[in-house]
């Protein structure tokens, strides 16, 4: 049997994991900012300055960013509990140990410091946590492309083929989410006037790379018959086509509905879209072809999953216009944003219960058709993994507010006028805050695009290299460390020369 027949079987016929599976991995990311940002404090307790070399941090980043997902969705899968409860504990007890040292606050009561902690002010134009979501979206994203085609990488992780829910399954729609929710139509100052098609305008401009790379990745693949899940999005279709299509036409829909009404252009999208799978033939249509044979002739019917799965990805989207607008309410304090945690944790909670409605009385989560309880499943997971790092976002705030100069990069600063500000006069060597300032979430984060692009690269040319499918651990964990490194050193040394590969 040809390679490419046995690469494409192994990737194909997949019922995806539970929802408690998934649920469950989900703070393996925020517990891995939350490790390296009270390491970086611990660093500043012992040292009495912050850690200034640029390899350092990033050996550091890469070591407690990376490493952990890297071994969480391949060799430590089968003990993932296990692995998240040993860094809960750590990052506990490097809490603790902050508490007992802490160069502020040194003679005064825990209760009091709690209260001035809820009473702190937030740098308000900076909410990290939209930045590190992005990012490790992409970071998870460039992991799990690689890994799935080895045998380490657990098959219910991967994309399912019709009904289920996988992990790449959730890859792909908070993509869409974390796409959404820093939209131009969510960055829009307030009282700003824009003409009605500014951003479908703005937006045409920014999604030509997307469809460039869209073209690229169709020819390239066809050039050198790589292999392909042909049911995921049909036979010319890929993820790049989807993004700018869906970009596109939110742009289209928010010149014609309030972008405060995104959420009701959301339901009105899923609900109706998924009438017409339960009404027509359109489901059988995506399912099985026009003569239910799965023939795909004509560029419709060949890439229909791609196509009609637009409109479920389009309903995610606009919900998550909605969920950016209310993150970009003004709030000073840290109590406002535990008020902002406990709103989503209440809107979880719904969107479970009608997730549970859906499945029971509707249908099942379908990320090839992205039907009504896909929608409702991804925006409730995405809430929820953006609640975790907001948790751990406030409890770095916390550890810096108990350690006098402490820095971590990619974290929330205190707003002047706050007392707390005079914390960081040190910052005033430039040499020293370009140093602090260089870190691996905001090197990949200014310049996602590229990095992504470099991560379907790579996996393709380690497809094309190595016998993937039949490779011992061993050698999958070196192949998938070497990738990510590479991948990460490259964002690393663009964002200590200060380059940013984005011309659109």
């Amino acid at each position: 049997m040809p390679q490419q027949v046995v690469k494409e079987d192994f990737i194909s016929n997949l019922n995806g994991t539970t929802l408690l599976e998934i649920s469950i991995g989900l703070p393996i990311a925020p517990l891995c900012l939350l490790s390296r940002g009270l390491l970086l404090t611990w660093y500043f307790l012992h040292h009495g300055r912050p850690l200034c070399s640029m390899s350092g941090h990033f050996l550091l980043d890469f070591t407690v960013l990376v490493i952990p997902p890297v071994l969480s969705c391949t060799v430590l899968a089968p003990i993932l509990p296990l692995v998240i409860l040993s860094i809960v504990v750590f990052c506990a007890g490097m809490v603790a140990v902050i508490c007992s040292w802490r160069t502020s606050y040194a003679k005064v009561p825990l209760k009091q410091i709690l209260s001035d902690f809820l009473q702190v002010n937030l740098e308000p134009e900076y909410i990290p946590s939209i930045t590190v979501f992005r990012v490790f979206v992409n970071v998870l994203t460039s992991i799990s492309i690689l890994a799935v085609d080895f045998p380490q990488y657990p098959r219910r992780y991967a994309k399912t083929e019709t009904y289920g829910t996988g992990v790449m399954d959730f890859g792909v729609g908070s993509f869409v989410f974390g796409n959404a929710v820093v939209c131009p139509e969510v960055r829009m100052k307030p009282g700003a006037v824009r003409r009605k098609f500014f951003y479908l305008a703005k937006q045409f401009f920014a999604v030509w790379p997307l469809v460039l790379l869209g073209v690229g990745r169709l020819v390239s693949v066809k050039a050198v018959d790589y292999h392909e899940h042909v049911s995921e999005y049909g036979v010319h279709w890929n993820f790049f086509f989807t993004l700018a299509a869906v970009r596109m036409a939110a742009s289209l829909l928010l010149t014609v509905f309030p972008v405060r009404k995104a959420w009701i252009v959301a339901v009105t999208l899923a609900v109706s879209y998924e009438c017409f799978l339960d009404f027509t033939p359109l489901k059988a249509f995506i399912l099985h072809g026009s003569d239910g044979q799965d023939s795909r002739l004509g560029f419709f019917s060949a890439n229909r999953e791609g196509i009609f799965s637009v409109i479920g990805y389009l309903s995610i989207y606009m919900a998550s216009v909605q969920v950016g607008l209310y993150l970009l309410k003004k709030r000073s304090t840290v109590r406002e944003w535990f008020g902002v945690i406990g709103f989503f944790l209440v809107a979880v909670f719904l969107l479970f219960v009608c997730l549970h409605i859906t499945q029971t009385y509707v249908d099942t989560v379908s990320r090839r058709m992205a039907n009504l309880s896909f929608c409702v499943w991804v925006v409730a997971h995405g809430l929820t993994l953006f609640c975790c790092f907001l948790v751990a976002d406030l409890i770095l705030v916390f550890a810096k507010l108990l350690v006098d100069g402490a820095n971590i990069p990619c974290s929330w600063d205190f707003a002047p006028p706050s007392a707390t500000n005079k914390k960081h006069d040190f910052n005033s060597k430039d040499g020293e805050t370009k140093l602090r300032s260089v870190c691996m979430i905001s090197a990949v984060n200014k310049n996602q695009l590229l990095y992504f692009l470099l991560a379907n690269v790579f996996t393709g040319l380690v497809n094309m290299l190595v016998d993937t499918i039949h490779s011992n651990a061993l050698s999958a964990m070196f192949i998938l460390h070497l990738y990510m490194f590479t991948n990460c050193l490259i964002m690393y040394i663009l964002q200590a020369k200060n380059v940013i590969l984005k011309w659109w």
